[in-house]
């Protein structure tokens, strides 16, 4: 397999430690040395760090000495940087108009989240401000959160609609948050969440508008190829079980996998209606019922973490993360980043409250930002350094992984690669 001029790899790195979250029973699945062997955008070769390694910096294109990419490090060859997967943030709605920091201010000053709505706030007010905004503003304002994350090493993000509830501002999102791999090394993955909330038109009618989204702007949105999944927020301030599972069930029609806002506010049994469709995974999950549990990991459905929301909220309610251990349910971790509950643009921040807020270990919050975060969007082409798996990674001066659990905006990576790319 020819590359480069005759070169057998674009890129080698190495003086490197990998934690490569592989399961392979050790913490953070550290490899022993090994350099990085990069060809065509992915990971052609973990290659043992031995004599013979010099034998292959004659077949890379660039080789690459990691300890050389430390700011005042001058090479000591002591001090080896840590090599990670890219951070993937597998539950974002970050394409949306406007901002809500008054109603934060409102809310700080004595106003309930009643009183915010009836003024025209909460979901409906960005529902306005997003069905205003023309392409270019949603672009450029998209562009600058999705940078925040980018700059922490996230090298995917999964986008949702849901802020237009009809089907001109909800394929006018989903295309933004598309084109936002033009702008940024990030690979983006979308989802149509049409059953948001019930917009104003719909609002004597909920059924009606669960008619518009299956046989309206699901099949468009499908036909377009505009949605790799399709979301609900099933709840009671959201849609009963019955209106879900008409939505899930047009979703498949489409060949579209699902996934779920559940157990947010309630135990509702939106967990228990995703495991039976096979969802990809559940999201939040704070009132989640321990005798449920065993019915996602039969469905291996992934359970997705949003500490921000649980913050932001001031929750108390936490969700079940021993049951969710002990059931070997797969935990991810994502920022949520959203307008009203979570404006949190820092996967690594997230990463820290899973720590501090839900009692997560900082491997499984880690594996959680990689790994499984990549399992809850059907990715199996990353989240794990190991050789057939694109080459998104982070490279960071620390002296364990751990580190990046435990700081606060404390760490940028010192080098990032998308596809084999530095950037």
């Amino acid at each position: 397999m020819d590359h480069v001029m005759g070169y057998q790899y674009d890129t080698l790195i190495y003086n490197v430690r990998i934690a490569s979250m592989q399961d392979n029973g050790l913490p953070y699945g550290e490899l022993p040395p090994h350099a990085i062997a990069i060809a065509a955008g992915r990971i052609a070769a973990l290659i043992p760090c031995d004599d013979a390694l010099g034998e292959v910096f004659q077949q890379a294109n660039t080789v690459i000495d990691a300890t050389t990419l430390i700011p005042q490090n001058e090479g000591d060859k002591t001090k080896l940087p840590w090599l990670l997967p890219g951070f993937i943030d597998c539950h974002t709605h970050l394409v949306y108009g406007g901002n809500r920091a008054e109603e934060f201010e409102m809310r700080l000053q004595g106003a309930s989240y009643v009183d915010i709505a009836q003024r025209g706030g909460g979901i409906k007010g960005t529902v306005e401000k997003t069905r205003r905004a023309d392409e270019p503003t949603l672009l450029n304002t998209a562009i600058k959160r999705a940078k925040r994350l980018c700059e922490e090493g996230v090298t995917t993000i999964e986008v949702k609609s849901g802020y237009g509830l009809d089907l001109d501002t909800e394929v006018r999102m989903l295309r933004v948050a598309k084109s936002l791999e033009q702008h940024l090394p990030v690979s983006i993955q979308t989802t149509y969440l049409g059953a948001h909330a019930l917009p104003n038109e719909y609002a004597e009618d909920p059924d009606g508008y669960i008619n518009f989204i299956c046989e309206e702007a699901l099949p468009h949105i499908a036909s377009q190829n505009l949605a790799n999944a399709v979301d609900v927020f099933c709840e009671t301030i959201g849609f009963s079980t019955s209106q879900t599972e008409r939505v899930f069930s047009s979703a498949q029609k489409h060949g579209l996998p699902i996934k779920a806002h559940v157990e947010q506010l309630s135990d509702s049994k939106g967990a228990v209606l995703a495991a039976k469709y096979g969802a990809l995974s559940v999201d939040h999950i704070e009132y989640l019922a321990d005798s449920d549990i065993p019915l996602l990991a039969q469905s291996g459905t992934v359970a997705v973490l949003l500490p921000g929301a649980f913050y932001y909220l001031s929750e108390v309610q936490k969700p079940p993360v021993d049951a969710l251990r002990a059931h070997n349910v797969p935990m991810a971790l994502a920022t949520d980043f959203n307008p009203g509950s979570s404006p949190l643009a820092s996967i690594l921040t997230a990463i820290n409250m899973g720590c501090v807020l839900f009692q997560l270990t900082p491997e499984e919050a880690l594996r959680g930002a990689t790994m499984h975060a990549a399992s809850a969007l059907g990715l199996h082409d990353r989240g794990v350094i190991e050789a057939g798996k694109l080459a998104d990674l982070t490279l960071w001066d620390i002296e364990t992984p751990a580190e990046l659990a435990y700081c606060i905006n404390g760490h940028r990576p010192v080098a990032v690669y998308k596809e084999g790319k530095h950037v």
